[in-house]
């Protein structure tokens, strides 16, 4: 039985046609994924559904009558509740009062007293209903990523909701949180529930999925059972081609030391870590969450305060206290937090491109618009963003695209050692492709690449060597001839 339609919906942003006459159909309890690359129309889909944006034609349809969807409640009345990546609770608040923020349960009238045992007996019983044995007193901030993301299942079951839109709920979850996340959500869709699924983990897809829409440009291809559908198949609808090589790793000789850390320490941490990267290699740095992969990178980029310990660019001592002097000392890190830590999002592609060295746009001690109109130019060509307008706030980009302007905003300045950390998060396979042909080219040109990253495909197929940690300290140093993901998980248990 359909539970929502969309005909012939369309969308534009200054001028840009970003959907073109979308139609879709979600039939209840089934889980529904929204396939493409990143700025498909997979984001703007799921917002106009929501109501933070408002549609410019087409029609809504719910349990087969017209649905006037302008404003978030409106979504929230009809059933329909999102869960985006960047999760939507208060870390301060327990688990009970997150889960009826906004709804919350009453003794008597409007104006009567909040029924906080109401409201802690109900929290605990629908994370129970998710597998969850907890204390709905708990605090938010004291749970992993994994049971914040069942916190937010649990909310929108409170809300009597009867599709929730998951968008990319497994990017900064473990192994084990990943399976127990997909566990629940199959749980729930064989009591009824329907989903509306986006992830670019296309193995998420085939373990879950009913069925496929593949958008590209904004525009629907096709409509296919995920069943009869292989993961190289939907790669080809996604992006129009075949990807025949998904990491893309050229071999580079072995050149000078570009990064060397001797004896750093952490603040708060018992260890000392020493390692070095080198020209014409990628450095893989792996581990599992918690082991202190990106605070590493913090410390050496001087996000994050060290206790001690000497870092060599190039075989030059660099003292480095904050991010201003490590980017002076050639060092560039793209963080895993794009959204938080990567980008301006309410400033325009050309302000985010150059900020980071606006001496190099200054003509007469003043900056120079034509100057900084130029560099945008150069890297929206370069690296393929879309749309191609400079003057698009980053906030409207889909999330590949605003790696490419991150990535862009580093370039600017020269770096000569790159740090990227979860490079890939989020984004789509032919954009992950694109990323690391442009890691590739940084090392050809005589950069020293690190990556931090949780997926061990991507280590083991775009790294020269890597190093493997576990609470705090490296527990393997391994050439990429000697390693697997056996080998690598071992060290990252301590073993």
């Amino acid at each position: 039985m359909e539970l929502l339609k969309m005909k012939d919906v369309s969308k534009s942003f200054s001028g840009v046609q970003v959907l073109h006459n979308i139609n879709l159909d979600i039939q209840k309890g089934e889980v529904h994924v929204l396939l493409g690359e990143n700025g498909a129309g997979k984001s703007t889909i799921i917002k106009i559904l929501t109501g933070a944006y408002s549609k410019d034609t087409g029609e809504i349809n719910w349990e087969g009558k017209n649905a006037n969807i302008t404003e978030p409640k409106d979504a929230i009345n009809i059933g329909i509740a999102t869960i985006y990546q960047e999760l939507n609770l208060i870390p301060q608040l327990s688990i009970a009062d997150n889960i009826f923020l906004g709804h919350e349960r009453k003794k008597g009238g409007r104006f009567s007293l909040l029924d906080r045992a109401q409201m802690k007996e109900k929290a605990k019983e629908l994370m129970e209903r998710l597998g969850q044995k907890v204390n709905p007193d708990e605090l938010v901030g004291n749970l992993g990523i994994g049971q914040q993301q069942l916190v937010e299942i649990a909310k929108a079951l409170s809300l009597n909701a009867k599709l929730i839109i998951m968008d990319e709920p497994t990017a900064s979850l473990s192994g084990q949180e990943v399976d127990q996340l997909l566990s629940t959500v199959e749980n729930l869709r064989e009591k009824g529930m329907t989903f509306v699924y986006i992830s670019h983990r296309l193995e998420e897809i085939k373990r879950i999925g009913d069925r496929i829409t593949v958008l590209r440009d904004g525009t629907k291809i096709t409509t296919v059972p995920v069943k009869d559908t292989s993961v190289d198949q939907m790669i080809e609808l996604m992006v129009g081609r075949s990807l025949d090589q998904k990491y893309p790793k050229k071999a580079f000789k072995r050149g000078k030391e570009g990064l060397k850390v001797e004896n750093l320490k952490l603040k708060d941490s018992p260890h000392e870590i020493n390692f070095t990267a080198y020209q014409g290699e990628i450095l893989g740095i792996s581990g599992l969450v918690g082991a202190g992969r990106s605070e590493l990178m913090r410390g050496i980029f001087g996000a994050d305060l060290i206790d001690s310990g000497k870092i060599h660019v190039f075989s030059e001592q660099k003292i480095i206290r904050k991010p201003k002097d490590a980017i002076d000392a050639g060092i560039a890190f793209i963080t895993e937090d794009r959204k938080g830590e990567g980008l301006f999002l309410d400033q325009t592609l050309i302000f985010n491109k150059t900020i980071t060295k606006l001496r190099r746009v200054k003509e007469k001690g003043l900056i120079s618009y034509k100057k900084q109109k130029e560099v945008a130019n150069k890297y929206v060509k370069d690296l393929k963003i879309r749309p191609n307008n400079i003057n698009f706030m980053a906030r409207n980009l889909s999330g590949g695209n605003q790696q490419k302007v991150v990535i862009a905003k580093w370039l600017f300045t020269e770096a000569r050692v790159f740090i990227f950390d979860e490079p890939t998060r989020g984004i789509d396979v032919g954009a992950k492709v694109e990323v690391y042909n442009l890691i590739n080219e940084l090392v050809e040109l005589g950069a020293c690449v690190i990556i931090v990253s949780s997926e061990l495909p991507e280590i083991l197929g775009m790294c020269d060597r890597i190093l493997v940690m576990h609470e705090g300290t490296i527990t393997g140093d391994l050439a990429r001839s000697e390693a697997n993901q056996e080998v690598i998980m071992k060290a990252a248990t301590g073993g």
